[in-house]
């Protein structure tokens, strides 16, 4: 008796050699984000040198902020200066003391936060600003998607302030900063109340004579908010210092200290 075998023919597929596969396309990103991812400045910093016609791509004077590049192929300049790779992502705390302005240069010679960053071999910047007369937390990074994310107010990133007043700061005036105030004299020019605030007092060992110490909780940044605020309800200030930036907080450190950020406070940084 004979048995009859079928046999399959197995088609195999065939392989493909990695060396010979299609290449990716070229991975363009716009100018600015380009521009940040080099240390160059902030994303938003950027697009103000890309607006000002600073910026070249290929010999070629770029002034849209839509234009794509790829930043591994692409040659591109600021003021005449060839831009490298993106660098690695650095993150500080800075404790800016007062009577130093948070740039990295000033046209009229006085002490800027640059002079602080000795041994910081990145090209970093601070995430916003602190005024002449403030001391406390400045962040400086050379990750523009973070410093744009920190900055804008719809991301609610809060930042503590303490301050010394002169008078007592009744009830009624916590509740009216909390409420919001419009900080322009002239509403019409800036008709946007600030943001809810949260407002205590703070117990103070030895307190000065007719003098309150407060704290002050906020999500947004504008131009010397948190003096205007005080003013506008008829409070001086006389000493402020910020003190936290989201889950950077100063501790122990002193005017002019400057410490990289733990991996836990970049990663909840992020997470806001």
């Amino acid at each position: 008796m004979t048995s009859s075998m079928t046999t399959k023919k197995t088609t195999r597929k065939p392989t493909t050699n990695s060396r010979t596969r299609p290449e990716k396309g070229p991975v363009a990103e716009r100018l600015q984000k380009v521009l940040a991812r080099a240390g160059v400045a902030s994303r938003r910093a950027a697009e103000v040198l890309v607006r000002e016609g600073r910026v070249q791509v290929n010999g070629r004077v770029i002034t849209e902020l839509g234009t794509k590049v790829d930043a591994g192929k692409d040659h591109v300049k600021v003021d005449g200066r060839h831009i490298g790779a993106a660098q690695r992502m650095v993150y500080y705390a800075f404790y800016k003391p007062t009577r130093v302005v948070t740039t990295l240069q000033d046209p009229e010679g006085r002490r800027t936060v640059k002079g602080y960053l000795k041994g910081v071999h990145e090209r970093v910047y601070p995430i916003g600003r602190l005024d002449y007369e403030t001391e406390g937390l400045i962040l400086l990074t050379n990750d523009g998607d973070l410093a744009a994310r920190c900055m804008h107010p719809k991301h609610g990133v809060s930042k503590v302030y303490h301050l010394l007043v002169e008078g007592d700061f009744p009830d009624a005036l916590l509740e009216k900063l909390e409420d919001g105030v419009f900080i322009d004299i002239n509403p019409a020019k800036d008709p946007r109340r600030t943001l809810p605030a949260r407002v205590k007092r703070l117990k103070m060992t030895r307190r000065p004579k007719q003098r309150t110490m407060l704290e002050i909780r906020l999500r947004e940044g504008r131009n010397r908010q948190v003096r205007r605020m005080f003013a506008r309800v008829g409070r001086e200030i006389v000493y402020l210092r910020r003190t936290a930036v989201g889950p950077v907080h100063l501790g122990t450190m002193r005017p002019g200290d400057l410490r990289p950020l733990t991996p836990e406070e970049v990663r909840d940084l992020k997470k806001l």
